[in-house]
């Protein structure tokens, strides 16, 4: 009875988004793809996820849920550890956005099955249990689904939660209906929140302490240090950026963070004509909203989408080795590479409500980081960052803008900012481990 609770509950949410979710249907030609596994559960049957695998009873099935690109990216590390730890395990990975899913079959598509994840209706989930059969289903981050948790428990099959977070917003929601959020977590059979915060508001919200274990955020052990990485390598080649150019770059950036950006390149570069500035949009549908601001302001860019090797020699035995000093980066799944080209970054998200992004992965760069105020999303991370002196908050443009001058006249403070991040997250490496040996304990047998 309460599955078709929840499904009318659906039903009454897609009613009253349908105009939205139409225009976009028809004017960005979202959700088209996998409208098969998302409504009716037609997700790979179990022999499909094994492939060449045997199907014998120490033959495991993972199935991992991450919603959209940065939980798939936050998947990498871990999954590498199970591929060489645990040679008889399979994965299967799901996400819901489409830009989730392209990154997705490029980093396990080779490996692993990848797939939609049903909605959760009821009818679609069942469906996709009994197809996928999996032996373990493990959810990032804060996915919380009654129909898909009921059913996988109803199935015998085991639920964890890996790298367990909540935006500050949601947990109070959630404590409004503490008693539903509580009947949910207590199916889990481990709980691996990344920090004791996270871990006292899980038990707030009604999970048992028996099934929590706190390991620290894989995010950390994710992130790349070496900026002579062969992606990064690639992309500054593809740039034309030179060892005698400053990279500020704006990264996961939502309006109007783009045009503050501009802004600041605009108002510095006469003082600083080595400053190159790279935009990476959040959003696929925004790149072209930005590339219309760039005209209008009539900068000289380039796209990424428009880079390729051989242009890009011509490009710069044309100009005499200079490129234009604007890139706009319209393609998805790239900017980790990106952010290793950065002396100054910007972490969007965080000047609107979005609660900010992930700005893992230029502290570890050794780039000088600033962010908005609205970080919510990555509280902790913040305040680690804050108080080893590892970034700066910037308030709106021209905060952003002095804080790239600062840089920029004085590059010992930013090399130190960048100093003190990279060292902070090296010292949180280690999370990835712990989730594995967390996961394997799961298929132990139970104490006598």
């Amino acid at each position: 009875m309460r599955r078709w609770l929840f499904n009318l509950i659906y039903f009454g949410i897609l009613l009253v988004f349908s105009p939205m979710l139409l225009y976009r249907f028809i004017r960005h030609r979202k959700y088209r793809k996998g409208f098969k596994q998302k409504f009716f559960g037609r997700t790979p049957k179990r022999h499909v996820v094994l492939q060449n695998h045997p199907d014998n009873p120490n033959t495991k099935v993972v199935w991992f849920h991450a919603v959209s690109v940065g939980e798939v990216k936050l998947l990498r590390p871990l999954l590498q550890k199970i591929r060489e730890a645990q040679p008889d395990w399979c994965c299967a990975v799901s996400t819901t956005s489409r830009t989730g899913m392209e990154l997705a079959i490029q980093l396990f598509g080779h490996d692993w099955t990848v797939f939609y994840c049903p909605l959760d209706f009821s009818w679609a989930v069942e469906k996709a249990f009994r197809r996928t059969k999996p032996d373990l289903l493990v959810l990032v981050e804060q996915e919380l689904w009654p129909n898909m948790i009921e059913t996988a428990k109803r199935h015998g099959v085991k639920i964890a939660m890996i790298n367990g977070r909540f935006g500050e917003g949601g947990y109070k929601r959630y404590l409004w209906i503490r008693p539903f959020i509580a009947t949910m977590l207590r199916q889990f059979d481990l709980i691996a929140p990344q920090n004791e915060v996270y871990a006292g508001w899980f038990r707030r919200l009604g999970a048992s302490s028996e099934v929590m274990q706190i390991t620290g955020s894989i995010k950390f052990d994710g992130a790349n240090i070496d900026r002579n990485n062969p992606e990064t390598e690639h992309f500054r080649n593809l740039a034309g950026i030179t060892a005698d150019d400053i990279v500020f770059l704006a990264g996961s950036t939502q309006h109007p963070e783009e045009t503050f950006a501009v802004l600041c390149y605009e108002h510095l570069r006469k003082d600083f004509p080595r400053l190159r500035l790279i935009l990476v949009p959040r959003h696929p549908e925004r790149f072209a909203e930005v590339s219309a601001m760039l005209d209008n302001k009539g900068i000289h860019y380039e796209l990424r989408s428009a880079l390729s090797e051989q242009n890009a020699r011509a490009e710069s035995a044309r100009a005499g080795g200079a490129s234009p000093p604007v890139l706009l980066v319209d393609t998805v799944g790239e900017l980790g590479g990106w952010w290793g080209t950065a002396t100054i970054a910007f972490v969007g998200g965080s000047m609107g409500k979005r609660g900010g992004q992930n700005m893992i992965e230029p502290a570890a760069y050794g780039a000088a980081v600033c962010f908005g105020p609205n970080t919510k999303n990555f509280r902790d991370i913040v305040e680690m960052m804050l108080r080893d002196n590892a970034a700066q908050v910037v308030h709106d443009q021209r905060e952003m803008e002095r804080f790239v001058r600062r840089c920029l006249e004085e590059p010992d403070f930013a090399a130190q900012l960048g100093t003190n991040a990279q060292h902070l997250a090296q010292r949180q490496v280690g999370a990835t481990q712990k989730t594995l040996e967390l996961l394997q304990n799961l298929f132990l047998p139970p104490s006598p």
